[in-house]
């Protein structure tokens, strides 16, 4: 008989990593709100050209990792890759452009990528995803970064750094290219087989490689980042000294590019200080100024950031962070015997109805059993509901981990003396 397992590249998030998720999403919540974004939820499948027009056609993530399929009306859909083009999509759709600008908005959304399962990297993760539509103001780009920064630290996250640095705008950044392909065209047949095809289709993403055979070339290159154009300069450094004003620890990385294409000016990403290879992502952006033309609207400047929250959770492992195991109830009520069933659904019923979180054991083990089992599940107090306390109209309660003797309650009294119990 065949036994199915989770498919490859995808994980299971049991009981015990529950508190780190929860931990997290309540971190999101908070820093957004500090930052003032509002929430939006996009589809898990978009049209496929969504992220063909937004990702640009020469990314590994179109090339190579995308999730495609052409539902039964005969559309080209695809599971979300990344969230910033479905975002500037309903920005589009839904009118946004007439919204007071800027606006910022963020999601928490799982993300599907075909690409070789590794340690806090799955073929279906979560990303916590935010974007500034609307606005090309330098400090825009430094509260995003910012905000980046705090919720890291909200979770313990310490020992990290941000990489920055500027792609300058389409046109200057061209001038660069021919240098960038004329540095590299001597060495091209010693380049890994990506590099070879990026070298033509989209050479800027030579200095994103981190295969061994292209790391001896990526320091020799020429550096954007002392090329820029004086309106990017200007920007760059707007960014630099709002980062210094919000006391967010960086570094320029004069060879950090972003994966995907629509990057214009400043990209940033965050890595633990001991990466010294900046391999270990916890998360990434930058702006995009052209990105909502390519999907069909006006000219509209934008920035955002994704982080995954599963490289979140390492992170927070790694830095010692861990959570007291969360207990399945606080009582657990221990029947047996004829007419208790109802008894003690009725308790039950009262007891949660006062916010007592409760469990019903199950009434044909023994009241040794349902005991044992009253304890695993965490719970400090057992009410126990036998034929002779039912028919006295009592219930026992029991203390457990030793805090105190057993005694009787009215069973009508009961749910407000654990209540009162447990609260005090």
């Amino acid at each position: 008989m065949t036994r199915f397992q989770a498919p490859r590249g995808t994980q299971d998030v049991l009981p015990a990593m529950q508190p780190y998720w929860q931990a997290v999403l309540d971190a999101v919540r908070e820093v957004t709100r500090l930052f003032g974004f509002q929430r939006i939820d996009t589809p898990v499948f978009e049209d496929a050209g969504v992220f063909e027009k937004g990702s640009g056609d020469s990314t590994d993530i179109v090339e190579k990792e995308m999730y495609v399929f052409e539902d039964r009306g005969g559309d080209r859909l695809a599971l979300t890759p990344e969230g910033t083009p479905a975002i500037v999509r309903a920005y589009l759709e839904h009118g946004m452009a007439s919204w007071p600008q800027p606006v910022r908005l963020y999601t928490t959304h799982p993300m599907f990528r075909y690409d070789r399962p590794q340690k806090g990297r799955y073929r279906q993760h979560t990303q916590f995803d935010s974007e500034v539509l609307g606005s090309a103001d330098p400090l825009v780009d430094a509260e995003v970064i910012t905000m980046l920064w705090r919720l890291y630290g909200m979770l313990g996250i310490r020992n990290i750094t941000v990489r920055l640095g500027s792609l300058d705008d389409l046109e200057p950044r061209r001038a660069y290219i021919r240098e960038l392909k004329e540095y590299y065209r001597p060495h091209l047949s010693k380049l890994s087989e990506d590099s070879q095809r990026r070298f033509e289709r989209n050479p800027l993403r030579l200095l994103d490689s981190k295969d061994e055979r292209d790391l001896p070339f990526k320091e020799g290159a020429p550096k954007l980042v002392d090329r820029l154009s004086p309106p990017a300069r200007e920007h760059h450094e707007a960014v630099m000294a709002a980062l210094r004003a919000a006391h967010v620890k960086f570094v320029v990385d004069p060879l950090l590019v972003r994966g995907l294409d629509y990057y214009n000016r400043t990209v940033f990403e965050v890595v633990p200080d001991d990466d010294e290879r900046a391999q270990g992502t916890i998360g990434g952006g930058g702006r995009y100024d052209g990105l909502v033309e390519l999907l069909g609207g006006p000219p509209t400047p934008g920035i955002g950031f994704g982080t995954g929250i599963e490289r979140i959770i390492l992170e927070m492992q790694k830095n010692g962070v861990t959570f007291e195991p969360s207990p399945a109830a606080e009582a657990f009520i221990v029947h047996r015997g004829e007419g208790t069933a109802t008894a003690a659904i009725q308790l039950a019923t009262a007891l949660r109805d006062l916010g007592v979180a409760t469990v019903v054991g199950e009434g044909e083990r023994s009241f040794k059993a349902q005991l044992r089992s009253a304890n695993a599940a965490g719970a400090r107090i057992a009410l126990i509901l036998g034929e002779d306390e039912l028919a006295k109209g009592i219930v026992l309660l029991k203390p457990l981990a030793g805090e105190g003797e057993q005694e009787p309650q009215p069973l009508a009294a009961a749910p407000a003396e654990v209540a009162r119990r447990l609260r005090g």
